[in-house]
């Protein structure tokens, strides 16, 4: 399945539109009275829940390329992940504003001190990496390594549901579905992790 230039510009342009609705939703949403009188741990929530979709998105590139024949998929990896982090930026953004208040004493302890909130922040910082790194330019400039870091993002894939597992004060079924999901996707990288895997184990004995 081939297309041309502009087809593929028109996908990246109704991805980019379908990306930004929830964030559509949201402006009419909160002034409308969508959320409740303490709409924090719900937005909180609200965004989490699409940047961890999104991750789950990019995450299925690659099996639908291969399944429909479709290489052209690879190039709408790009913008699914910058969306991502965006909605996990904005995401971090409410809980240090509005939950926070920038409280910074007390932002550094709960990230010492709460396991999910550590994990959520270690993840986002591997997505900023990744994102930063994400051009053609910085992959000429990484050369080999640039893949070797982009791997990365399947210890976010691990990390993000693991994190929504243990936020969540009650009901386990849509973490564990979200988990499920992401298990499943590596899975389907299972013979690619088994490689870095052992690559990377056998430069830590060198």
């Amino acid at each position: 399945m081939r297309l041309t230039a502009r087809g593929l510009f028109r996908v990246k342009a109704a991805l980019h539109g379908a990306a930004f609705l929830p964030l559509l939703w949201l402006l009419w949403a909160l002034p409308a009275g969508r959320f409740s009188a303490d709409p924090v741990p719900e937005l909180l929530q609200y965004l989490g829940d699409w940047a961890l979709r999104l991750l789950l998105l990019t995450l299925c590139v690659s099996p639908l390329a291969k399944g429909l024949k479709a290489a052209w998929l690879i190039r709408v990896r790009r913008p699914l992940g910058l969306w991502c982090f965006a909605y996990a930026s904005l995401h971090l953004l409410v809980w240090l504003v509005l939950d926070l208040q920038l409280a910074w004493g007390q932002i550094g302890a709960e990230i010492l001190d709460r396991g999910f909130i550590t994990l959520g922040a270690v993840a986002w910082l591997i997505l900023l990496l990744l994102a930063i790194t994400s051009t053609q330019g910085w992959q000429r400039r990484l050369g080999r390594h640039w893949q070797q870091l982009h791997n990365g993002v399947y210890l976010v894939a691990l990390l993000v549901p693991v994190h929504f597992w243990w936020a969540v004060k009650s009901g386990w079924m849509e973490p564990a579905l979200y988990l499920g999901l992401s298990l499943a996707l590596l899975w389907w990288r299972r013979d690619k992790l088994g490689r870095w895997w052992q690559r990377a184990y056998q430069g830590r004995r060198l």
